[in-house]
């Protein structure tokens, strides 16, 4: 397929910049809610109490947007994806005001669960509205806009929290989403300009039930399992054969539903299985290390929450970096796999190297691995959405993307608890072991699993054994999520490269819309 039809303008550079700005404020205030907040929840927890609830507030969140995102792939093909797109960030703003409004704990976490509803659909339309003005072959040089806005989050995130925390309120934290959500509504609705979606075909309700039943299900087992109950508890227990029941009848309504949530013909497309199951491997790995690495620092080598944080920075840099560049050759070559491919290769290698770290590695050791880590990221998921809806139908493109960032987004939850049960499962082995004997009723793995300051106080030889314990547990973590990671080398190597296709849908639909008023004028000319 070519580039524009014949008397028909593409989207300039220009055009297409000023939409994926308001693009990018839509992603901008769901990526950079999540690491404002953290920064505050102490503070948020002292004003309205109710320390038992802390995960909720995040976990809420999670929750809701996981559930929902499958659902806003549909209804973006059903409906059209702009006014969805703009839908979910009106959820997602009358979330955050409502959050800031908060008078209780209880109060705040259902209302994190209407920002996630929200956002549950905001990145999976931005990432189908991108396919639909943009061709697949050009869509890779702009990909690194999309990751600068998350390095940015992920950076500035928990700085911009504590200010607006110790010179506002933690309620800024949810308002100063309103101005840059308006902005993002305010473009959109002037400069995007989609063709209409007309269509008669329905919501499956009963199979985003299904689905969500089954996902929460899930996600719960990963939260409370090994915690608030035992893994061998009945509660655990009901919730996997319940999450297993649901996703059989899930599976066997989908498969004669007459306008299925997620279309089972969809898993005959190999491209579409390698996708998901790779953004599912990947997000497991890098959210289960990510969320890890930062306690080694503070607590294992002794260095402040700001410069581990600054260690990690590389991460997002390289990832932003290479996104760019792998673009552009992309966009320039049209070839696409060897990137991912190099990509598997490089992300095991990484996390296998944060292994080996030790209480007395360099900085500058543990900020090469970051960016190893960070460029093998950057391979992998700048290329892999591109070949995805490359590879799909045009009707399908908003299902198959928001399935992507479906199985990204129970990757990262998953990643998080999984490990999570690793390491505590360590701590329980090593501290016995390496804890005096006259100090373990003082001493216990849960009451120091998350607690560098508290560490720090313990005397010298106490705390010496604490950390030799966290570091031991630790490594552990990391030598579990390399050959996860590696996973992902196996199925891209089965990755058939399409040819990219040129045309973005957009530019065609005009094509077609001038095809058919110039044989109407040649019609009545003739007559």
């Amino acid at each position: 397929m070519g580039g524009a039809p014949a008397g028909v303008e593409a989207l300039s550079h220009r055009q297409i910049r000023v939409i994926y700005f308001g693009l990018m404020l839509g992603v901008l205030v769901s990526s950079l809610d999540q690491t404002i907040v953290a920064t505050a929840l102490p503070t948020i927890v002292g004003d309205l109490g109710g320390l038992n609830h802390l995960s909720w507030v995040i976990t809420a969140y999670l929750l809701a947007a996981t559930a929902t995102t499958p659902l806003y792939g549909k209804l973006g093909d059903l409906f059209g994806r702009k006014v969805v797109f703009q839908a979910a960030i009106v959820i997602f703003l009358l979330g955050s005001a409502l959050s800031g409004f908060s008078h209780t704990m209880v109060e705040l976490i259902i209302f994190r669960g209407v920002q996630g509803i929200g956002a549950g659909g905001i990145f999976p339309l931005v990432m189908a509205i991108i396919g639909d003005v943009l061709s697949p072959r050009e869509r890779g040089k702009y990909q690194g806009y999309m990751n600068a806005v998350f390095t940015f989050s992920a950076i500035s995130g928990p700085a911009v929290g504590g200010l607006l925390t110790e010179h506002l309120s933690w309620r800024w934290c949810f308002y100063v989403n309103l101005p840059i959500g308006a902005v993002a509504l305010a473009v959109t609705t002037v400069v995007l300009h989609l063709p209409p979606t007309v269509s008669s075909r329905r919501i499956d309700y009963l199979g985003t039930l299904l689905l969500s039943g089954a996902v929460l299900s899930v996600l719960f087992v990963s939260v409370w399992g090994g915690g608030a109950y035992a893994w061998s508890s009945p509660q655990i227990i009901g919730l996997l054969v319940l999450g297993a029941v649901l996703v059989v009848s899930f599976t066997a309504y989908e498969a004669r539903a007459p306008e299925p949530l997620l279309p089972l013909q969809l898993f005959s497309n190999a491209t579409f299985r390698i996708v998901n199951s790779v953004g599912f491997l990947a997000f497991v790995a890098l959210f289960g290390t990510t969320a890890y690495l930062p306690l080694f620092l503070q607590l294992v080598t002794g260095i402040a929450p700001t410069l581990s944080g600054l260690l990690i920075m590389p991460n997002s840099l390289s990832v932003t970096i290479v996104s760019v560049v792998v673009g552009r050759h992309v966009a320039k070559s049209g070839r696409y796999k060897r990137w991912p491919v190099t990509g598997s290769f490089l992300v095991p290698l990484a996390i296998f190297g944060l292994s080996t770290l030790t209480p007395s590695s360099s900085r500058l050791e543990i900020a090469a691995l970051m960016v190893l880590l960070g460029t093998g990221m950057g391979m992998i998921l700048t290329v892999i959405v591109v070949a995805l809806q490359n590879d799909v139908q045009r009707a399908d493109m908003g299902t198959a993307t928001a399935s992507y960032m479906f199985f990204r987004n129970v990757g990262s939850a998953f990643g998080v608890a999984l490990y999570g049960t690793v390491m505590n499962a360590r701590l329980r082995y090593w501290v016995p072991r390496l804890v005096p004997h006259a100090a373990r009723s003082h001493i216990s793995a849960a009451s120091l699993a998350f607690s560098p300051a508290k560490v720090r106080t313990l005397p010298g030889p106490l705390r010496l054994a604490v950390v030799d314990s966290f570091a031991r547990s630790l490594h552990v973590v990391f030598l579990f999520a390399a050959p996860v990671a590696a996973l992902s080398i196996p199925l891209l190597l089965f990755l058939r490269e399409h040819p990219l296709r040129t045309g973005a849908y957009v530019t065609n639909v005009l094509a077609e819309e001038a095809e058919a008023s110039a044989a109407l004028v040649g019609a009545a000319t003739d007559g």
